[in-house]
C-alpha cells in the first residue's frame, strides 16, 4: 500500500489572530509544523499545540522562520550565518520548552519529530548554501541537546536536502498541494499569478497523482516528475479545512495509506 504523510502550517497566532482553524486541520493531518515565536505564535500558542498533537495523534514539528513578525516571515533576509544558526536553535528551544511544560503539567505529550523551516527562509535554503549550512548546523545543536536526531522536512532536490544528509540528519522530500510550481520545480512566488490553489477538487486529484504517478503539473503546463513522502496543505490558505478533508479523502479512496514518516 502507498503511504504519505499529510501536513500543515499551524499555531500560526499572528498579533493576537488565529491564521488557521488549528482544531479542525488538527484531525485530518499527520503533521503539524508549528510557529516558534518568530513569524508567529507564542508559549501559549505552542503549548495549545502540543496538546492537539496529542490529542489527535499528530506528529509535532518545528516551523522556525526569519525574525520577521511585520511580514509573516515571508520577506527574504541577509541574516548572517552565525545569527541565523542562533535565531534558529533559539526557536526549536522554545518549542522544546512548550512540550516539556505539556508534559509535565498533564503527564503526557509528544516529543518533537522534526523540523521544517517556514517561508522565505524555506525558499532561499533551496539554493543558498550558506544560509542552508547555519539551519542544518541549528538542527544539530538541537539534536544533540535532546540525544536524538531531528529529520528536516523541505523541498526536494534543494541545497538543504544535500546540507542535511551530509551532516548525517534524515531529510523527508515534500511537495504541496496548494502552491503553484514553475517548470524548474520552484514555487510560483505568492506575489505572481498562479501562487496559490484554492480549488479542492484540484488540490485533491493533485494529491493522488503526487503519491501514485509522482507527478504534478507547472503553471507553464509542463509535467514535473516530484517524488515526496509528505504533503502539505497550509493552515492559511483559503478554505484549508475542506481541502485537507478532500486531499484526505482523495488519498484513501486511492488506496493510499496516511501515516507520519518519522
Amino acid at each position: 500500500m502507498a503511504q504519505v504523510d499529510l501536513n500543515s502550517d499551524l499555531g500560526e497566532v499572528w498579533r493576537g489572530t488565529a491564521t488557521a482553524d488549528d482544531e479542525a486541520m488538527f484531525a485530518l493531518i499527520t503533521s503539524a509544523n508549528i510557529a516558534c515565536g518568530f513569524h508567529a505564535g507564542d508559549d501559549r500558542s505552542m503549548r495549545d499545540a502540543v496538546r492537539r498533537s496529542t490529542l489527535h495523534g499528530v506528529s509535532l514539528g518545528a516551523h522556525p522562520s526569519y525574525r520577521d513578525e511585520a511580514g509573516f516571515g515571508r520577506r527574504d533576509q541577509d541574516v548572517p550565518p552565525e545569527a541565523l544558526e542562533a535565531e534558529v536553535l533559539e526557536q526549536l528551544r522554545a518549542l522544546g520548552r512548550a512540550v516539556d511544560e505539556v508534559r509535565v503539567a498533564d503527564g503526557d505529550g509528544p516529543r518533537l519529530a522534526y523540523v521544517k523551516p517556514h517561508g522565505a527562509l524555506y525558499n532561499r535554503i533551496v539554493h543558498d548554501r550558506v544560509q542552508a549550512s547555519a539551519v542544518v548546523r541549528a538542527v544539530l545543536a538541537a539534536s544533540e541537546e535532546l540525544g536524538r536526531s531531528l529529520p528536516v522536512l523541505g523541498m526536494p532536490g534543494s541545497v538543504i536536502e544535500e546540507e542535511a544528509r551530509a551532516a548525517g540528519l534524515r531529510f523527508v522530500a515534500e511537495a504541496f498541494v496548494d502552491r503553484g510550481y514553475r517548470s524548474d520545480g520552484s514555487l510560483v512566488p505568492r506575489d505572481q499569478p498562479g501562487a496559490l490553489l484554492t480549488d479542492e477538487t484540484a488540490a485533491a486529484r493533485r494529491a493522488v497523482a503526487l503519491v501514485l504517478d509522482r507527478r504534478i503539473a507547472s503553471v507553464d503546463g509542463d509535467e514535473l516528475e516530484l517524488e515526496a513522502l509528505s504533503l502539505c496543505v497550509h493552515g492559511d490558505t483559503p478554505g484549508a479545512v475542506s481541502m485537507a478533508a478532500a486531499v484526505r479523502a482523495a488519498l484513501v479512496a486511492a488506496g493510499v495509506e496516511l501515516v507520519a514518516p518519522w
